[in-house]
């Protein structure tokens, strides 16, 4: 099976990659690895939606892949999702698209510029058919938001809280699920907690830990493919 696995950092990945046995970097950004009998391409597209949507979209015009995994870490509203919780994205938005009228927020759909237009479903992109795999089916399936400016704010998180309910956030997952569905590749979002969404508190943070368990439940994925 030929897998893309696309992270914002190589620090992300790093313990993943690290049980991975290189074969060659076919294109800039990308490295192929071998791993439980399958290809593995690594994508390192750079933080945010810009470069990963670019990114992505580049290799995918270029190459066919069986899947596709994002890896990642990513903030928790939802105070049971803990520091070093590894969970599946299986819903995302674009939290900042749409327009300020007051202090009310008009969304995309709100606007009528795009009234469920695929992939969006529902002012959401989901991810209906996600790969059949038994670590990913254990993961605690969530509902994220990908934003430019990760909130840190006490006024913009109970807002984005009141308007969306989100239970995790990153800087790439949206732009990561809108370019696999419009290329009609089965994919995954997978990330861990590395700390609750408040004022930064990078004392709080549980990075290593989160990066960790995110490779170790990245290894166990695909060796269950």
């Amino acid at each position: 099976m030929r897998i893309l696995v696309v992270t914002a950092t190589a620090a992300e990945v790093g313990p993943f990659v690290a049980g991975l046995r290189p074969i060659a970097d076919p294109t800039p950004r990308v490295t192929r690895y071998a791993g439980a009998g399958h290809d593995v391409d690594v994508l390192v597209s750079g933080v945010g939606m810009v470069a990963t949507s670019s990114w992505l979209s580049r290799v995918l015009a270029g190459e066919q892949y069986d899947m596709a995994l994002n890896l990642g870490v990513c903030g928790s509203f939802d105070r049971t999702l803990e520091p070093g919780a590894v969970v599946h994205v299986v819903s995302d938005r674009l939290a900042e698209l749409g327009a300020e009228d007051g202090d009310a927020f008009l969304s995309i759909q709100q606007l009528r510029l795009e009234e469920n237009e695929p992939p969006f479903v529902g002012g959401r992109l989901v991810n209906q058919s996600p790969p059949v795999n038994t670590t990913l089916a254990g993961l605690r399936a969530v509902d994220g938001i990908t934003v430019n400016t990760v909130h840190g704010n006490d006024r913009s998180i109970a807002c984005v809280v009141a308007r969306l309910a989100p239970q995790v956030e990153s800087m790439e997952g949206a732009a990561f699920m809108y370019t696999c569905l419009i290329h009609n590749l089965r994919f995954a979002q997978v990330r861990a907690v590395s700390n609750i969404v408040e004022r930064r508190n990078r004392d709080a943070w549980r990075l290593p830990e989160a990066i960790a368990r995110l490779s170790e439940t990245a290894r166990r994925i695909i060796e269950d493919l």
